[in-house]
């Protein structure tokens, strides 16, 4: 059953589509008509099971053995608890929740119940990233020392979700960390291979203010002097451009130019990004120490050109470099280096089938197969406590 219907749910829906022998789709939970019912569509759902809330889809005790939860991300916990409380096994999107007492809450319940609860943390099924953990701990390379991880969020990207979008407010959604970080954090614990004993962490919403407005810019693009010659204009972003409008729903009867426009002149997505009422973080920085006195590094930076991640692995006899696509090995001494290329597989879509291969191992472990990484709820709150602790340290003040 599938607990909201957007772009998120959408990608493991494909799952859904591709292997029918393995699992159907039999219930729609979707606030929105038109998601509801394109769902309800594609997959010959009745009316008796499509919901709008979650109340009334659980009221109704549908037979099934699993829900996926993709509603929006300030709204994981509730639909997850009674899910949990109905009988069903869940697979969660990430952050699981927005305080670290509901992770436990839902932790407990689902030990309580006997439920399965598997966290969307894909990073761990990219495919540069299996062989990396590997080679980490197979111990050629000797001790684990450090490892230093870059998020690369991408400007186009925080623009549209952490400045104008959805996502920009603290309170309403959740930290940046955890927002857009917990997975690589999860991917830093995983490869370290132990617990985080302490942290540090800095960061600052720097730039998106209103004093950094160029003189004469209006509240939205569409209607600005400055538009033409501005680094982040809407205009250029969704209507030149055409980037990042693939979340857009087109209405029946119209198009996507149709959807941009009413945005561009209406909508949360046409506004100027120094007019806009953003709270979250644009960089951060964060250290780790593992009980392994491993340190771990990250940093989270939305002023990039791309949307890439760099992770920097050092032992006591060689260091490893990875960007997603590749693997560099660099042993100390005469051995020769190795470069193992994923590029090919990372060209496939759903991040290189990564998240279908999630969506496959979650469905194994419902058969009682062994799972090949993917975090159950236990084992995904370590990356929620080391965010939740990080926004202390950030916020703390002296």
């Amino acid at each position: 059953m599938a607990i909201g219907a957007g772009n998120r749910m959408r990608t493991y829906l494909h799952y859904v589509k591709e292997h029918p022998d393995q699992v159907q789709l039999v219930a729609v939970v979707e606030p929105d008509t038109l998601r509801r019912q394109r769902t309800a569509q594609q997959f010959q759902l009745p009316a008796t099971a499509c919901f709008s809330d979650c109340d009334t889809f659980f009221a109704a005790d549908i037979a099934a053995e699993a829900v996926i939860i993709c509603t929006p991300e300030q709204v994981h916990y509730h639909p997850c608890m009674q899910a949990i409380c109905h009988g069903y096994n869940v697979l969660l999107e990430k952050p699981i929740a927005q305080t670290l007492q509901q992770c436990h809450d839902i932790s407990a319940a689902a030990q309580r119940h006997g439920a399965v609860v598997g966290i969307c943390h894909v990073l761990r099924y990219f495919p540069a990233y299996l062989k990396l953990r590997d080679l980490i701990h197979a111990g050629t390379l000797g001790q684990l020392i450090a490892i230093h991880h870059r998020e690369g969020v991408g400007i186009d990207r925080a623009t549209h979700s952490y400045v104008r979008g959805t996502m920009n407010r603290e309170h309403e959604s959740n930290p940046m960390l955890l927002a857009k970080c917990c997975h690589d954090i999860d991917l830093c614990y995983w490869l370290a291979g132990v617990r985080c004993r302490r942290v540090a962490s800095y960061g600052a919403r720097s730039w998106f203010r209103s004093e950094h407005a160029p003189a004469g810019a209006a509240e939205r693009c569409i209607h600005c002097s400055v538009e033409p010659t501005c680094t982040f204009s809407a205009v250029d972003l969704y209507q030149r451009r055409k980037q990042w409008i693939s979340n857009f729903d087109i209405p029946d009867g119209q198009t996507i130019d149709d959807v941009v426009e009413q945005e561009l002149h209406h909508g949360r997505y046409g506004r100027c990004v120094y007019r806009c009422d953003n709270d979250v973080v644009d960089h951060q920085d964060l250290i780790m120490e593992m009980d392994n006195e491993v340190t771990v590094s990250l940093a989270m930076d939305i002023f990039t050109a791309d949307d890439t991640r760099t992770t920097h692995v050092l032992l006591s006899h060689g260091e490893i470099h990875c960007n997603e696509q590749q693997v560099e090995v660099i042993p100390f001494g005469r051995q020769p280096r190795e470069v193992f290329d994923y590029s090919d597989i990372m060209r496939q879509p759903f991040h290189g089938n990564a998240d279908l291969r999630l969506f496959g191992d979650f469905i194994a472990t419902l058969r009682g197969d062994s799972a090949t990484a993917l975090p159950l709820i236990a084992d995904g709150i370590e990356s929620h406590r080391i965010c939740f602790e990080a926004e202390r340290c950030r916020q703390r003040k002296g």
